[in-house]
């Protein structure tokens, strides 16, 4: 697949993931450990070592080449400033994906997460010819909806239980985008 690197705020870019990325991953992984904590699965002490990022580069590559993810990092001059990914790309009558994302506390609040957020849904109608996009997010993560409602999804329920995150069952609110109207391919 040959989608090149869009630039976003400031010197940062949004670009697909690559093997290298595993040593950056690896760092901004450990600086963001605990601003990420509350809205991610609870995290070995393995998972932020250069070994583990490897392998989930590694896995993340697989998917992307068979076509059921595509891993993007937010990059500021080699820098990992945060991650977007589509996961569990479907084709055929539904035509869906996932969407999940972070950015680095630093970065949060200044529209990082919701220009990327509208690069991937620009990607997913045109360039794999998707028909919708599914986000959840925690019932309590504002920041998280504010970012889906700007790029232009909408609430359409609530999924009590649904991911296992910190360390409980916790309820999501989930939101889709309907990219286009078009008949699948």
């Amino acid at each position: 697949m040959n989608i090149g690197p869009v630039p976003l705020a400031d010197s940062i870019v949004m670009r697909l993931l690559e093997e290298s990325d595993a040593g950056p991953l690896s760092e901004a992984y450990l600086l963001n450990r605990a601003y990420l904590q509350p809205w991610e699965p609870r995290r070995a002490d393995a998972f932020f070592t250069l070994e583990a990022q490897r392998s989930r580069v590694q896995d993340q590559l697989r998917l992307l080449d068979s076509g059921q993810a595509w891993p993007w990092v937010l990059d500021e001059g080699g820098r990992v400033v945060g991650t977007l990914t589509l996961s569990n790309v479907t084709l055929g009558p539904f035509r869906s994906a996932n969407i999940g994302y972070w950015v680095d506390h630093g970065y949060a609040g200044r529209g990082l997460a919701t220009q990327a957020v509208q690069h991937a849904c620009r990607l997913a109608d045109d360039v794999a010819d998707l028909h919708r996009l599914e986000a959840g997010t925690l019932v309590r993560n504002v920041g998280s909806q504010r970012v889906l409602t700007k790029a232009g999804f909408t609430l359409i329920g609530t999924a009590a239980n649904y991911l296992h995150i910190d360390g409980a069952w916790q309820d999501h609110l989930i939101f889709q985008r309907i990219l286009n109207e078009r008949r699948p391919a």
